[in-house]
């Protein structure tokens, strides 16, 4: 279980990006946070693995408090909590298939990764999870000869390699089409719901929010103003909404 207890985020230029904002993530939901640009979304994400140092509040992943653990503490934390970006963060000159060993780095010595070197088993592991993903035949390919698309499923494959417990996704699927974001996410909820990984998402669309998720919780201005189950954001109303977008905010041109 996840718990998140008043938690805030003030950065250095007096920016607050999170006040005060407290929920749980039970075992196996498949959370999405939502709001506008700038609502506190990344931050909150990137809060829980401590990627982003929180201002105050407590953020407890199954019982341990992670705004306290040491950075060898942390090592093992993050070997659970698998990070997906929006923008990807490959390294794009490098094979597919040494961006996906790259996930396996919080189980194995670190100077294996400067002289690039990794076990059979682990490469063995990694065409495995690129084989899940549905890209096993592009493990040889740069990463930057790879589709928008492509290169999320390489993302997907590299937190599988942590054999993570929960997967942070931030805007995973912002930059692509509609049908390659159902891909997407499609494969986050076949993990979610086989394997039982929680899921933390932030996410775009409102209809994609409504279809995805079993559970919602909105930012706005970094205040949590919205919380309900995937059945509760099916049928939000136009209040509810508004409270997350703005009085101005129209259902059909705002996404979530």
């Amino acid at each position: 279980m996840l718990v998140v207890e008043h938690l805030t985020k003030v950065y250095e230029d007096g920016t607050v990006a999170l006040k005060d904002v407290s929920f749980t993530v039970d075992d196996g939901e498949f959370l999405v946070i939502i709001g506008l640009s700038g609502s506190g979304k990344s931050t909150l994400l990137r809060c829980i693995n401590r990627l982003i140092e929180p201002t105050e509040g407590r953020i407890l992943w199954n019982g341990v408090d992670i705004t306290q653990a040491s950075e060898a503490e942390m090592r093992r934390i993050r070997r659970e909590i698998g990070m997906i970006f929006q923008h990807f963060n490959l390294v794009e000159r490098s094979s597919v298939l040494t961006n996906v060993l790259t996930g396996r780095l919080g189980y194995l010595p670190s100077w294996w990764s400067l002289i690039n070197y990794f076990p059979e088993r682990e490469k063995e592991r990694a065409m495995a999870a690129l084989e899940r993903v549905g890209i096993a035949d592009k493990a040889h390919n740069r990463a930057d000869a790879l589709s928008g698309g492509q290169k999320q499923r390489v993302g997907i494959a590299r937190a599988l390699m942590q054999e993570p417990k929960m997967i942070l996704a931030d805007e995973p699927v912002a930059s692509l089409d509609p049908v390659l974001a159902h891909s997407i996410l499609g494969y986050l909820e076949t993990l979610n719901q086989e394997q039982g990984i929680t899921v933390l998402c932030s996410l775009h669309y409102l209809d994609l929010v409504q279809r995805y998720a079993t559970k919602v919780i909105g930012l706005r201005d970094g205040r949590l103003v919205y919380e309900g189950t995937g059945e509760q954001i099916r049928n939000i109303t136009d209040e509810e909404f508004k409270q997350v977008y703005g009085q101005e905010a129209q259902r059909l041109s705002v996404g979530g």
